[in-house]
């Protein structure tokens, strides 16, 4: 028995999978599994609750503004609701107020992917990628603070390190591996590696190429935190390695046809994102806020823009159309 590619759960999986540019209910399945098993080993379901929540909200959403077709059975109006409904619960208490948050956060989300759509998209022929995401759980933390019914918890990054004074050691040769995972997990803000094992099983399901690239962004930027003297607990979290993994498999097989010179293009973005995660950790410790992938967003941005020199990938650019005729 077939299933129509307009099936809301097919369409929700793919929003999953579309996190790492996956286009496959399969591996969206698989980054759920990862996400759940994430949530068994810290005890903290509510990660996946909001994983669900936030993709079914999302999805349905752009089903009910008339979302461009093609764009909405890709799942492309799923990912960035996801990564807010698994955001919010990973930074703010759980309560019942928490989840109306994430219903409306994830909501939220598929209107600024469609103004990104809109505006970057369309006149610069720049994805949104999970910018939307970015910008939507900026904001949402950010009032967070302002609401008695909701807590903001966690640590905020640190401004000096142990590790830049020379106090601390490099990790060990064992713990490489783990956070060679993490880094692949962190992209769905899990710190497990076995979560990170998963995700990188469900990336080469449907792409080979883009599960090297996750290989080569993570060891990447392992080495060059490490080389760079970055504060190794952040290191060994995966928190330096995640947005590069991004910027790794978009730029090196996604958003520009893959060759040799595109190869190079991407290690050199791919050690960007590094930098720029060290930067975004300054710039955003006193707000109390996460970058979450901004680095990666930003190097999209920067190394996607100039890319008149390089050939272009024949993806068909994201389209969203919100009952609203284009020629008023």
């Amino acid at each position: 028995m077939s299933i129509s590619k307009d099936n809301f759960g097919l369409v929700c999986l793919k929003g999953a999978g579309q996190v790492f540019f996956m286009e496959n209910a399969l591996t969206g399945a698989l980054f759920f599994i990862a996400i759940a098993y994430a949530s068994y080993d810290t005890g903290q379901w509510a990660i996946t609750a909001g994983a669900v929540l936030g993709v079914v909200v999302a999805t349905a959403m752009a089903k009910v503004l008339e979302a461009d077709p093609d764009s909405y059975r890709s799942g492309l109006f799923g990912f960035n609701g996801i990564l807010v409904g698994v955001a919010l619960p990973t930074f703010i208490a759980v309560s019942p107020e928490l989840w109306f948050y994430i219903i409306v956060g994830a909501a939220i989300s598929t209107v600024v992917t469609s103004a990104f759509s809109a505006t970057l998209t369309r006149s610069w022929g720049i994805p949104g990628s999970t910018g939307p995401f970015v910008l939507t759980a900026w904001l949402l933390l950010a009032g967070a603070y302002s609401f008695g019914s909701l807590h903001v918890v966690g640590e905020t990054p640190k401004l000096a390190t142990d590790y830049a004074s020379g106090a601390a050691a490099i990790p060990g040769a064992l713990e490489f591996g783990e956070i060679f995972f993490r880094n692949i997990g962190q992209v769905y803000l899990l710190g497990s590696w076995v979560s990170g094992v998963i995700i990188l099983v469900g990336i080469f399901i449907a792409s080979r190429p883009a599960g090297i690239a996750a290989i080569a962004g993570s060891l990447i930027a392992l080495a060059t935190a490490i080389m760079m003297r970055a504060d190794p607990s952040v290191v060994s979290q995966g928190l330096y390695g995640f947005s590069p993994v991004l910027t790794a498999i978009a730029i090196g097989t996604v958003f520009l046809k893959p060759s040799g010179p595109v190869a190079a293009y991407a290690v050199l973005a791919t050690i960007a994102t590094v930098f720029l995660q060290a930067a975004f950790d300054v710039i955003m410790a006193p707000t109390g806020l996460p970058s979450y992938t901004a680095p990666y967003v930003l190097a999209l941005y920067l190394f996607i823009a100039p890319r008149s020199r390089a050939t272009p990938h024949p993806h068909k650019p994201v389209q969203a159309h919100f009952l609203i005729d284009d020629k008023s």
